[in-house]
């Protein structure tokens, strides 16, 4: 797998100067291509060209060299492997809490027409709780005027006997 990398970040991961790099492009040392007006390095050819190799008259210091060079081959390709795995990372977690924000927004979204639903239902009960406190009212009156008017009549049919039977109990004495 090849990987790209921007040209100013290519820079600060092999820490040179842009002008350094162009002059290597230019040479052929580095692999790289334009797209958008934008330069992108190959990554792995790139810092491989970049680490400098002193070949010398030693075997052995050749050995070295090249076991260095392997070493620092290694751990950029490490880096690289590891900033990618960041970054891939990274994208999961935004796509994850977007979609979280979404499940939240929606719930609120939800929340409130059912805090609407409850509010004009409790709007209604309202309403109907007033109706049938004024009916219970005047219920009440209808039956204090019907039961007065009766209490009337048995009163005034029922005072004569009364009153009979006052006389009738203080005659029996």
């Amino acid at each position: 797998m090849q990987t790209y990398l921007e040209l100013s970040e290519f820079c600060k991961l092999v820490h040179l100067n842009e002008d350094v790099v162009k002059g290597m492009m230019a040479n052929g040392s580095l692999n790289f291509k334009e797209e958008n007006d934008k330069i992108y390095i190959e990554a792995n050819q790139g810092t491989f060209s970049v680490v400098p190799s002193t070949a010398s008259k030693n075997s052995m210091v050749n050995s070295i060299t090249l076991a260095g060079e392997s070493f620092v081959e290694k751990t950029i390709g490490t880096i690289l492997n590891l900033h990618e795995k960041v970054l891939d990372a990274k994208d999961e977690t935004l796509e994850a809490l977007k979609n979280e924000n979404k499940f939240l927004k929606d719930a609120l979204y939800s929340m409130q027409e059912l805090y609407d639903a409850d509010r004009k239902t409790i709007e209604t009960l309202n309403t109907e709780l007033k109706h049938a406190r004024e009916e219970v009212e005047f219920l009440k009156r209808k039956y204090k005027l019907m039961w007065s008017k009766t209490t009337e009549i048995f009163g005034a049919k029922t005072e004569p006997d009364l009153e009979m039977n006052k006389d009738k109990n203080e005659n029996n004495k």
